[in-house]
């Protein structure tokens, strides 16, 4: 499991936290019992009800056959439709299967140009996932990519050719009428919540990701966040952490590591909480920090600068890998590391660094056991369940997001639609 530590914490702060505990109880009840005003979002907070056995065995079938046939397998999608796949297949991808590109994300024809150049000389395969096919990014890249396999692999290519949207949806019509294979966009989960769905499981399958023990390490969360009680519930001690450092005036959230694998985990944390809490003029900011690297940037700000952000660490314990920067013969000064591992040198920075920040402003850490797909599911499932429970003790819808369609209306006005 997941484990919460506070650094440098007074005994006023330990008594103001218990005083949140106690007020709130009633947000982590309502929650885990699943409330009914939100019962059209709700999909995803019993795991098995999109991740059960026919739907895993469904996905592992497809997988296998794109991975037995393909050189690159292209993602289409933008925000909650890539972010959960993306952190997990560059974090532990596989190197003997098929390239995994990205695309539906973006408007700029250079990077779309640079995405096609890719795919020339290889086996292609794609997934063009969209709950809502109105979206611009997926449904402009979709487009590009099925004349591409088409001009390829002519009456072939609609068998290289996925889509996962809504049932019933102007995407599904497609699929039918063209012999596309479609698979469920969940209806009652909204795309930040999708990593334990078809949306995210079967590019995560594509790239050689054990998805059966992702989903057991959300299931497993799963079971202790909506069985404890408040004062032993680790992700409504840490929604309650947020809240409270709300209330003190702290408007932004620093989400920090000193493990690069994180790096893509970063974007799906920043959509699911500024998504989620960013309303009705409310809301903590959602940013990261990649240490060491921009400690020696951000840090100058995080030291020295205003006192607006407080810090969330996170830290696993068991080594993932080994090196040791052994001694050449040639005096470089450097002499303190002999006989030391990176790991440990990489831990001695991020000791030093939370013993630094911890003494300007707030600072947390979240220790996980291991970085493999077991524990990136725990991660899924802790940090949806916290953001629920942290919109609503905020007082936030944490499913809608009215502010990301503001804009649409005057690009659409703007290409004719």
């Amino acid at each position: 499991m997941i484990d919460l530590l506070i650094h440098n914490q007074t005994e006023e702060q330990k008594e103001n936290l218990e005083q949140m505990l106690r007020k709130n109880a009633d947000v982590l009840s309502k929650a885990q019992a699943g409330e009914a005003q939100y019962a059209d979002s709700l999909g995803w907070l019993d795991t098995r009800e999109w991740a059960g056995e026919d739907m895993l065995d469904r996905l592992e079938a497809l997988a296998r056959e794109i991975r037995g046939n393909a050189d690159a397998f292209v993602l289409i999608g933008v925000g909650g439709s890539n972010n959960a796949a993306r952190s997990v297949v560059e974090a532990l991808k596989q190197e003997d299967g098929p390239e995994i590109i990205y695309a539906g994300n973006t408007l700029s024809p250079h990077a779309l140009r640079k995405m096609l150049a890719q795919l020339h000389g290889k086996s292609v395969y794609i997934d063009c996932i969209a709950k809502n096919f109105e979206t611009l990014e997926p449904g402009a890249s979709f487009r590009v990519l099925r004349k591409f396999l088409y001009d390829t692999y002519g009456a072939e290519a609609p068998k290289r050719i996925i889509a996962t949207g809504t049932a019933g949806s102007t995407l599904e019509q497609l699929c039918t009428e063209n012999g596309y294979t479609f698979l469920e966009f969940p209806v009652n989960v909204g795309g930040r919540y999708t990593a334990m769905t078809s949306v995210g499981l079967l590019p995560m399958a594509v790239a050689g990701i054990d998805i059966r023990a992702l989903v057991r390490g959300a299931e497993d969360m799963q079971r202790t966040l909506r069985s404890r009680g408040f004062e032993e519930n680790t992700a409504y001690r840490y929604a309650c952490l947020r809240n409270l450092y709300y209330e003190l005036g702290y408007r932004v959230e620093m989400l920090a590591s000193f493990e690069p694998q994180f790096r893509w985990f970063y974007k799906w944390w920043e959509q699911l909480f500024a998504e989620s809490e960013g309303k009705e003029n409310k809301g903590i900011f959602p940013v990261t920090g990649e240490f060491s690297e921009e400690l020696h940037s951000l840090g100058q700000f995080i030291q020295d600068g205003p006192p607006i952000m407080f810090e969330t660490f996170l830290d696993v314990e068991k080594q993932n890998a080994s090196l040791m920067p052994e001694p050449d013969g040639i005096q470089d000064y450097f002499d303190y590391l002999n006989g030391k591992d990176f790991w440990e040198i990489n831990k001695a920075a991020y000791h030093a660094t939370v013993a630094a920040h911890s003494r300007k402003l707030p600072c947390l850490t979240l220790k996980l056991g291991e970085l493999d797909a077991y524990h990136f599911g725990q991660m899924f499932y802790f940090f949806q369940f916290a953001c629920y429970l942290s919109a609503r003790i905020m007082g936030v819808n944490p499913f809608d997001q009215p502010g990301v369609e503001a804009y649409k209306k005057w690009m659409f006005d703007a290409l004719g639609k």
